[in-house]
């Protein structure tokens, strides 16, 4: 039996947020983005605000979320977004927002993201890339599943979006090493992995949840120039300055990367189906694990969907957070 076939939308990678929300109606729904007080969390939350969504900006920096919130807070807007204090390389910290959480929860966008120049580890000697980007966001994910249950209920679904990237070409998760205790620290080859876990989330919870009217998928945002980049090594920047030079990738701006994020979080055609991985505004087709990445840089390495990974990556998350 072949593949289904893959699920497209109306827009592409110019598209921008505003434009896939335009005409959309979110009053009444509740949405927390994680790593909203720049960059493009920040304009996730403004286009959901915008559209009559009630929002929470989950940061670590609650000034400049209070900025930002400031600004979404524009004639017309009905909520002023709620700013919370979260780190998600603290999982104290993402356990004290979730269990001052009340009520529904009906869209959680996980877009926080970091990037190291080195090997840097959190309190309980994690890789901090990998903690922050992955674990943070299974944490809150799990933390919050009420929640989101009873969001579905609410109104009929509820949705997970997990940030992740095209770097999720250049690295499986490591079982045997996730946090380079080890294998010689490679910043690229961390940040890899951790991507890839954000789609390999995005598959389980879809399997776990689905039931519940819960689905999870992923999105590429496509290459943006943000604040993300400030821990870049020169090695990272010659190389995306490499590929762009080579046409592997065009700089979107933040308004259309922030386009993928929105269509997995309110288009019609992610509301009931999750597990995929998004590019350019639909599902990206895969590719063999050992393709080269110059040559696909739209598509989703066979690693990052593979349900035997989602399953012990799930399995694995829990046993390191004690869940």
């Amino acid at each position: 039996m072949p593949p289904p076939p893959l699920i497209t939308t109306r827009f592409d990678g110019s598209s921008t947020a505003d434009e896939v929300a335009t005409g959309v109606d979110l009053r009444g729904l509740r949405a927390v983005v994680t790593g909203a007080s720049s960059g493009l969390g920040a304009e996730t939350a403004r286009v959901l605000a915008a559209a009559g969504a009630d929002v929470s900006l989950a940061v670590r920096d609650t000034a400049a979320g209070a900025r930002v919130a400031d600004r979404i807070t524009a004639p017309g807007v009905r909520h002023r977004p709620v700013v919370a204090d979260v780190d998600l390389a603290d999982p104290a910290s993402v356990a004290r927002f979730a269990r001052d959480w009340t009520g529904p929860l009906h869209l959680l966008v996980n877009n926080a993201g970091l990037v190291t120049a080195d090997l840097q580890r959190t309190e309980q000697g994690w890789e901090l890339q990998f903690a922050t980007n992955h674990l943070g966001h299974f944490a809150l994910a799990c933390a919050l599943h009420d929640a989101l249950a009873r969001g579905a209920a609410d109104r009929g679904a509820a949705r997970i979006v997990s940030v992740s990237s095209t770097a999720h070409m250049r690295a499986p998760v490591d079982f045997d090493d996730i946090h380079f205790e080890h294998r010689a620290y490679d910043p690229q080859i961390a940040y890899a992995q951790s991507k890839t876990a954000n789609s390999l989330f995005a598959v389980e919870a879809s399997k776990r949840w689905a039931a519940e009217g819960i689905v999870a998928n992923a999105v590429n945002p496509g290459g943006i120039r943000t604040g993300l980049q400030r821990n870049f090594t020169l090695r990272q920047r010659e190389s995306l300055d490499a590929a762009e030079a080579a046409g592997v990738f065009t700089y979107k701006t933040v308004e259309q990367g922030a386009a993928t994020t929105l269509v997995a979080a309110i288009a019609p055609e992610f509301e009931a189906t999750g597990g995929h991985y998004l590019d350019d505004c639909r599902e990206a087709y895969s590719v063999p694990n050992d393709a080269d990445l110059s040559a696909h840089p739209h598509g989703v390495k066979e690693w990052a969907l593979d349900p035997d990974a989602a399953r012990e990556l799930w399995s694995v998350s829990r046993a390191t957070l004690d869940l």
